[in-house]
């Protein structure tokens, strides 16, 4: 599996519309995604504003064929304009992904 890790500082009063987005895009974008399997979303402690989300994929190629997807690209202007600036982005292979 692999994914990536990022850091979203968001414009004040932009959390309902931040939720809306992520709950939008597993439901319309998802199904025409290839390997997509799991996001999770945590507003932090330390800044109301700041957000961490983590995002699975079946594999580093279903990945980067969803970043170079031109509609994913529409999605991520769509986001990135509840931002206050860049998110920060890792990624990576996830070497441990456990439900329960």
């Amino acid at each position: 599996m692999y994914g990536t890790v990022a850091t979203l500082r968001i414009k004040p009063g932009s959390a309902e519309k931040l939720n809306e987005m992520s709950e939008r895009w597993w439901k319309e974008r998802a199904p025409k995604v290839r390997g997509a399997v799991s996001q999770t979303v945590y507003r932090t402690d330390r800044n109301p504003n700041e957000y961490i989300m983590a995002v699975v994929f079946e594999s580093k190629e279903a990945y980067v064929a969803n970043a170079n997807d031109p509609e994913q690209d529409k999605w991520f202007q769509e986001l990135r304009a509840l931002l206050d600036a860049d998110p920060t982005w890792v990624d990576g292979e996830v070497v441990s992904h456990v439900q329960a």
